[in-house]
């Protein structure tokens, strides 16, 4: 079975026992780290590969370190998704030309968000006009739609979530990706009109991911929260040994050895074509 066939099959309700939970790695390290604890996929996080790049999020500077970070974790033995922002373009085939050498590395999927950076939404049209033409220079690749309405409060209802959707997948789009739904009657009802499989963000506090499968979803991801988890808890231990805490690791998973971390790179094969 090949890495796009797995991946296709990691969104089906009756694999697992929820939907597929999608950390998201921003670099080498944290992507091998995910695959080795056990995920059978992996995603990256945009803003963590901005942020690291010392780069906005969503502003299209990061294209070259996405796909770096893209062609090399796609030597992972499990699928890998690539988040590509709105596509680092408003020119369709240059978006299709970034996904076909994404395609071309291994990588399995795509995130691909209708959200600006200006708090404004693409044009539904436009938007269709990429996902078309990345479906026709990598029709391997898993699409997956982001619509940005309730992230960005632009038409937050189900119908207006639906209507994007509705376009991006006659365009070719494989899942369709809502950050920001919350209530469990809206996610059921995104869930049960839309036709491919529906990807939530998830949120610290709200539904479980039995909650969540019982909604519909096929997938939850994780976004920036891993990457902003490991920001927080880097200098939360610098500063408690700063302070002189004698144990800073109390209540935590032990902090990897330098032999661990350097030994990730070996989770990463020959490029895979």
């Amino acid at each position: 079975m090949s890495i796009y066939e797995t991946f296709r099959r990691l969104h089906r309700a009756d694999e697992g026992d929820g939907p597929l939970l999608l950390p998201n790695a921003w670099d080498h390290a944290s992507a091998a780290a995910l695959y080795r604890r056990g995920f059978p996929a992996v995603g990256t996080t945009s803003l963590g590969v901005a942020a690291a790049a010392g780069l906005p999020d969503g502003s299209g500077a990061a294209r070259s370190q996405t796909l770096a970070l893209g062609r090399g974790i796609a030597r992972l033995p499990v699928p890998v998704s690539v988040d590509i922002e709105g596509g680092f373009s408003d020119d369709p085939s240059e978006v299709a030309s970034l996904a076909a050498q994404l395609a071309h590395a291994g990588v399995a999927g795509v995130n691909l968000e209708d959200g600006r950076a200006d708090g404004t939404l693409t044009g539904p049209v436009e938007h269709a006009a990429k996902i078309r033409a990345v479906k026709e220079a990598a029709p391997e690749l898993f699409v997956n739609a982001r619509t940005d309405t309730y992230w960005l409060g632009v038409d937050a209802t189900p119908q207006g979530a639906l209507r994007r959707c509705a376009a991006y997948v006659a365009a070719g789009a494989d899942g369709v990706f809502v950050p920001g739904l919350l209530a469990l009657d809206e996610v059921a009802a995104v869930a049960r009109e839309s036709s491919v499989p529906l990807n939530v963000l998830h949120s610290p506090g709200h539904h479980t991911r039995r909650q969540l499968a019982d909604a519909g979803v096929s997938r939850v991801s994780l976004g920036s929260l891993p990457f902003r988890a490991a920001l927080q808890h880097a200098v939360d231990l610098a500063w408690a040994v700063a302070a002189g805490d004698g144990d800073v690791e109390r209540g935590r998973s032990p902090v990897p050895g330098y032999a661990q971390v350097q030994a990730l790179h070996e989770d990463f094969g020959r490029p895979r074509h």
